[in-house]
């Protein structure tokens, strides 16, 4: 393998440092969410390694006499690039601009294209000669919050994902069975990381009214899926002491978050609303007495993974997605009354949380460093220029356009659904 921090100019054939392009998220500093988090921290790493990453993200309108946003960032090259105000679909056209800029002028030896939604696009990237891998995340067609014409979309452009892509990254074993009962296809199994986080201080929780290992924690989405509405309903049936901390808000107002509220109202139920200020979120994890976590579809959680190495109990909706990351150290629920029983337990038997506390950190320092991530990407983008791919030919490589085989139009298969 070539040095690392080998800088010269590089071509498909010197494999030393490569130029890699990340399209298709929000971009960099990571303020939102998974795929963020996994560019900035997969990035920064590549960058560290000696290549050449470019980060496509999204303009963010500034007042005038607002400073311009930043181009490079932890050694990333940014681009911002606009998104169209098209509703649910507008991150698409951000898509559209990033792929025609990368695909344009100088481009990159390789691709990654984030969330399955913008699959449609890597036919343009690769009839570029840009090998392309596309992270599928989860199932998106399945979530509640989409309507009918979304969740089409959804299916149908995961299917398109299968049938362009030189590769595709899947973060949990429930997706990459899936897409291998599905479609017959391999796919690349990269998970996320996590920070350990030590004798974290407890400096910011006075500002909420909060004490260390006084209260039990939430974060997430108001969204259906992710069953905050049962959450707080457990609790409230609980005879907990501790308060229920919940962070988090509604993407989009509505029925689901007027319920949430209606639940809200007991005196230990604390909404917080949506939290930026990172440091103070990581004390938030770090001296809760245990997590709750509500997420049923989609793959590896961050939120999950920030708690376990935060160093702190998970009790968790029961899915496979979740026993994954968990574990036999995790705690499952799927109605209110079972996580009534378990929030109880967490507090009667605190020697008892502190241990499973304790080995959920150790898996977490096991299974889900950045620094594995990191190897992960760069394996796979080091066999893309090297001419692998799942469609037979790299356009790297060769030029050519991808063979049109698998078209994945069948619906769900029975043993797919059992699996997830």
């Amino acid at each position: 393998m070539a040095d690392p921090g080998h800088t010269d100019p590089v071509t498909p054939s010197n494999v030393g440092a490569l130029r890699i392009a990340m399209i298709g998220t929000r971009g960099v500093p990571a303020a939102f969410g998974g795929f963020e988090t996994a560019v900035e921290e997969v990035g920064r790493r590549l960058v560290d390694r000696g290549h050449a990453v470019t980060v496509y993200c999204r303009s963010r309108n500034s007042a005038p006499g607002h400073l311009p946003p930043a181009t490079v960032y932890l050694g990333m090259r940014l681009v911002h690039l606009p998104a169209l105000r098209l509703g649910a679909f507008g991150p698409l056209s951000h898509t559209a601009f990033s792929v025609a800029h990368a695909a344009t002028g100088s481009r990159p030896d390789a691709a990654f294209v984030f969330n399955s939604a913008n699959a449609p696009f890597v036919p343009f990237l690769r009839r570029r000669g840009i090998p392309t891998t596309v992270h599928v995340d989860g199932l998106e067609w399945k979530r509640d919050k989409w309507g009918g014409t979304a969740r089409r979309y959804y299916r149908w452009a995961e299917q398109q994902a299968v049938r362009w892509a030189d590769a595709l990254i899947a973060d949990a074993p429930g997706i990459v069975d899936y897409y291998h009962a599905e479609f017959a296809i391999p796919t690349e199994l990269i998970g996320y990381g996590t920070h350990l986080l030590q004798n974290s201080p407890a400096t910011r929780l006075a500002e909420l009214g909060l004490r260390p290992h006084g209260y039990h924690l939430v974060v997430a989405r108001f969204e259906p899926e992710n069953h905050v509405d049962v959450i707080i309903d457990g609790y409230r049936r609980s005879s907990a002491a501790l308060p229920l901390v919940v962070v988090g808000s509604a993407p989009h107002p509505g029925a689901y978050a007027r319920k949430i509220t209606a639940l809200a109202h007991d005196p230990r139920v604390r909404l917080l609303g949506r939290l930026w200020d990172q440091d103070q979120l990581d004390q938030l994890y770090a001296h809760s007495v245990s997590y709750l976590h509500g997420h049923s579809v989609g793959g590896t959680n961050p939120s999950l993974l920030r708690a376990m190495g935060a160093r702190t109990a998970a009790i968790a909706w029961d899915v496979r997605f979740n026993r994954d990351v968990l574990g036999v150290y995790g705690a499952y629920f799927r109605d209110a009354g079972t996580l009534a029983a378990l929030i109880e337990d967490a507090e009667l038997n605190p020697h008892h949380t502190q241990e499973v506390s304790e080995a959920l950190q150790r898996r977490a320092a096991a299974l889900y460093n950045w620094g594995h991530v990191t190897d992960g990407y760069e394996d796979l983008a080091r066999r893309l220029v090297s001419g692998y791919s799942t469609q037979g030919k790299s356009p790297g490589r060769t030029g050519r356009s991808p063979r049109r085989g698998r078209t994945g139009a069948r619906p769900p298969s029975t043993a797919a659904r059992g699996a997830l």
